[in-house]
C-alpha cells in the first residue's frame, strides 16, 4: 500500500544519488528522475541541487525527507496493524547494531527469528555506538542495540545482555604464560584498543577513571576500527588487547588467545537495547521481546 513515489524520493534522499536508488528499487534511472520531477511539480519546488558531479537536498527537500520517513513509519504500522487482525506480522524494521553484536551475537538470533516472522523483513545497519545513536536520532534506523555506559536523555534504553571485557593475547605471549598482571605492570606492554567512538573503548575508558587511570596513562601502540583487526594483529604480535569476551570464544577454544587477569579490574557491561523515547512502532517491541526470550 505504500507510496512508491515516496519511496523513490526517500531511497535517491537518504542516498544522495539516483543511481544507487536506482539500483537498491531495481528501476531504471530515468525512473527515479520521472518521480523526483512529479515530486517537485506537485510541491512547486526543487527537492535536490546539484553539486558538481553530486546531489544534495534542499530545504524543501530536507523537510520531505524528514515528513516522508514519518509517513513511511505510518505506512510500515499500518502493514503491522492490519497483520495483527488476520494474526500475521508483516512490515520492515531496520536494526543498528555495534560492531562486536553485529559479529557475534545477533546473526543467530536474527535467523530463529525470522524462521519465526518470515514477512517481516530485517536490514541491518552495521557501526560503532556513536554512529548508532546519531542514525537513531537521524532517524534511519528503528531500534538500536549498543554497548557503552552514557546515557542520553532523549533514548529509552533496554538492558539486553552482560558482557564483559578482558585482557588478551596470544596464548605463547609471557602474560599468558604467566596468567596476570597489574595495571602498573600493564603500563610496559603495547596495547591495542577500539577507535574512538566505540562503545568498547568507552567502557574501558570508565572502568579505568574509577580507578584514576586514564588510557594515556598506558603504552597504546595503535586504535583499530573492528575487533577482527584487533585479533589478527596480537596473534602476530606482543601486543595485548582489551576485547569483548564474545568475540574471542572461538580463539579460546582453540588456545589461540588467552585471558590475562587483572587483579584490581574486572569491566562487566549491559549491551542495550536503545529506541527514541516516541517510539510508536510495534516491530520494535515484538523484536525486543522475542531477544529477550531468545535462549542465548
Amino acid at each position: 500500500m505504500k507510496n512508491f513515489r515516496l519511496k523513490v524520493f526517500l531511497t535517491a534522499a537518504n542516498r544522495l544519488s539516483f543511481t544507487k536508488a536506482a539500483k537498491e528499487l531495481y528501476i531504471s534511472q530515468p525512473a527515479v528522475t520521472k518521480h523526483i520531477v512529479a515530486l517537485e511539480k506537485h510541491f512547486n519546488t526543487k527537492l535536490f541541487a546539484r553539486k558538481g558531479s553530486n546531489i544534495e537536498l534542499t530545504e524543501a527537500g530536507k523537510l520531505l525527507q524528514q515528513y516522508g520517513t514519518k509517513i513511511d513509519n505510518i505506512y510500515s504500522l499500518l502493514d503491522f496493524e492490519m497483520g495483527i487482525l488476520q494474526n500475521e506480522h508483516k512490515g520492515k524494521l531496520v536494526i543498528g547494531t555495534s560492531t562486536t553484536m553485529t559479529q557475534y551475537v545477533i546473526p543467530p538470533l536474527m535467523a530463529h527469528f525470522h524462521q519465526k516472522f518470515k514477512n517481516i523483513v530485517i536490514h541491518l545497519v552495521n557501526g560503532n555506538t556513536e554512529q548508532i545513536e546519531k542514525a537513531l536520532t537521524g532517524n534511519q534506523i528503528d531500534l538500536g542495540i549498543i554497548e557503552g555506559q552514557s546515557k542520553r536523555k532523549d533514548f529509552k534504553y533496554i538492558d539486553f545482555l552482560k558482557d564483559e571485557i578482558v585482557l588478551t593475547a596470544k596464548s605463547s605471549h609471557p602474560l599468558a604464560k604467566k596468567g596476570g598482571v597489574s595495571l602498573t605492570e600493564l603500563r610496559s606492554y603495547p596495547l591495542l584498543l577500539r577507535e574512538k567512538g566505540s562503545g568498547t573503548l568507552e567502557v574501558i575508558e570508565y572502568f579505568l577513571k574509577g580507578l584514576n587511570y586514564s588510557i594515556t596513562d598506558f603504552n597504546v601502540e595503535m586504535h583499530f576500527g573492528s575487533t577482527e583487526g584487533i585479533k589478527n594483529y596480537i596473534l602476530n604480535s606482543n601486543s595485548v588487547a582489551f576485547l569483548s569476551i564474545q568475540s574471542i570464544y572461538n580463539e579460546l577454544s582453540r588456545n589461540e588467545l588467552s585471558i590475562i587477569d587483572i587483579n584490581e579490574l574486572e569491566m562487566i557491561r549491559n549491551f542495550n537495547f536503545i529506541v527514541d523515547k516516541g517510539n510508536t512502532n510495534p516491530l520494535v517491541d515484538l523484536f525486543i521481546q522475542f531477544a529477550l526470550n531468545y535462549n542465548f
